[in-house]
C-alpha cells in the first residue's frame, strides 16, 4: 500500500512537471492565432472573435521584411543535414577505433572529447567567428565542420560507451570470414549500434535545428539566415516586434523536431542508456 501510494505521489509530481514543461509552448500555439494588439494586452487570454486572425500571422511571418522564409527553411534542413551525417559518421568511427585500440593517444582524444563537453561556447565564440571568416567556413555547406568539432564530445562518448558493450568475438569472426576493418565496421558493427545512433541523431538534431548563436556569429546574415535568425529579424521601424508573428514561426520551427522526437523517443533512451551506462 506504501508503495503504491509513493508510485502515485511521483506519478503526480511528474505530471505537474510536466504540464510545467508545455505550457509555454501552449501559450505561444494560441497566441499564434492572436492579434498583436491583444497579445500585448492579455497575453495568456484565449483568442476570441476580436483578436482571432487566423492563419494571418503564419503568413505575415513567412514573406516579412522581404526574405522568403523557405530559403530559411531550407538553410536549416542543409546544416542540419550535413552537420548530423558529418558527426555521426565521424565520431562513430572514431569512438569505434578509440574502444577497440587501446593506446596513449587514443585514451587522450577520448578525454580530450569528453573535456570538450565542459568548455562553455562563449569562451571561443569570437575567436571561432574570426577563424571561420579565414577558413572560408561562414556558408551553409561548410558550416557542417565546425558543428562536428562542438558536437564530437557527446557523440564520442555515447559511441564510445556502446562499443565497448559489443562482445569482441564478433568483429575477430567478421576478420576472419575475410572483413576489411571498414567492411567489419559498416556491415557488423553499425547494425549493432542503430539505437546509439537514432539517439545521437535526434540529440544532435534538436541541437543544430535549435542553434541561434552558432549561425549568427558565423554566417553572413546579408545571404543566409536560418529560421531562428530569420524569427529574431521579425521586427519593425523602431525595434518593434510582432509577437504574433514570432510565435507562428516558432511553431512551425518546433513542429518537425516535436514530430521526429515522439516518433524515436524510445530509440532515443535506450540509446543514451547502452552508451552511457554500459563500458
Amino acid at each position: 500500500m506504501t508503495r503504491s501510494r509513493s508510485g502515485g505521489l511521483l506519478s503526480g509530481f511528474f505530471f505537474l512537471l510536466s504540464a510545467l514543461w508545455v505550457a509555454p509552448v501552449i501559450v505561444v500555439l494560441y497566441n499564434s492565432f492572436k492579434s498583436n494588439d491583444a497579445i500585448k494586452e492579455s497575453l495568456f487570454s484565449l483568442p476570441t472573435g476580436e483578436s482571432f486572425v487566423g492563419a494571418d500571422n503564419y503568413i505575415k511571418g513567412m514573406t516579412f521584411g522581404g526574405y522568403p522564409f523557405y530559403d530559411s527553411v531550407f538553410y536549416s534542413l542543409v546544416i542540419t543535414i550535413l552537420s548530423v551525417a558529418l558527426i555521426l559518421l565521424c565520431t562513430s568511427m572514431a569512438a569505434w577505433y578509440i574502444s577497440r585500440v587501446d593506446s596513449f593517444l587514443c585514451r587522450m582524444v577520448y578525454y580530450l572529447c569528453i573535456f570538450s563537453m565542459v568548455v562553455p561556447f562563449q569562451m571561443v565564440m569570437f575567436t571561432l567567428a574570426n577563424t571561420a571568416d579565414r577558413l572560408s567556413l561562414n556558408t551553409p555547406y561548410t558550416i557542417p565542420v565546425i558543428y562536428l568539432g562542438f558536437g564530437a564530445g557527446l557523440a564520442v562518448f555515447l559511441f564510445s560507451g556502446f562499443v565497448k558493450s559489443i562482445p569482441l568475438d564478433i568483429e575477430e569472426a567478421a576478420t576472419i570470414d575475410g572483413c576489411s576493418p571498414l567492411q567489419t565496421f559498416f556491415l557488423v558493427v553499425v547494425p549493432i549500434m542503430k539505437s546509439t545512433f537514432i539517439s545521437v541523431g535526434i540529440l544532435q538534431i534538436m541541437w543544430v535545428w535549435n542553434d541561434y548563436l552558432l549561425p549568427y556569429l558565423v554566417l553572413d546574415k546579408t545571404v543566409y539566415k536560418t529560421i531562428p535568425i530569420h524569427i529574431q529579424y521579425l521586427q519593425g521601424s523602431y525595434g518593434q516586434v510582432d509577437y504574433g508573428a514570432t510565435m507562428a514561426l516558432i511553431i512551425l520551427c518546433l513542429l518537425p523536431i516535436v514530430t521526429i522526437y515522439f516518433l524515436c523517443q524510445k530509440h532515443i533512451i535506450k540509446g543514451v542508456l547502452s552508451g552511457a551506462v554500459k563500458g
